[in-house]
């Protein structure tokens, strides 16, 4: 037996708005243009089973699936965005980008 207390209702929501941002409304990106993200580029990849992992030692050669002079990818936060060649700048290394991704290709790839 319940008190009116406990007692269960059907549960009120107002009506949503379409909180889509149109054409003519103006986006402003000053709000997140300081958020700092993670910019990393990777020269390749391999897979190795843990046994040749832990022989690995100063001097051990792995070998990557890309061919040397293949373009590197870049990520910002993990996704890929572009891919680079390697340059020296000031005697640091640097990343001089070919071919930058298009958002319309990013969100394809996401799905």
């Amino acid at each position: 037996m319940s008190t009116p207390e406990t007692q269960a209702r059907a549960a009120e929501f107002s009506d949503l708005e379409d909180s889509g941002l149109s054409e003519s409304r103006e986006v402003n990106l000053e709000v997140i243009l300081d958020v700092p993200v993670t910019l990393s580029m990777e020269v390749g990849r391999t897979r190795i089973p843990i046994r040749n992992l832990l022989q690995l030692n100063q001097g051990s050669v792995v070998e990557l699936d890309r061919a040397a002079g293949e373009p590197l990818d870049v990520f910002v936060n993990g996704t890929l965005v572009a891919h680079g060649e390697v340059v020296v700048v000031n005697e640091k290394f640097g990343i001089r980008l070919t071919d930058v991704i298009s958002p319309a290709e990013r969100i394809r790839k996401l799905k």
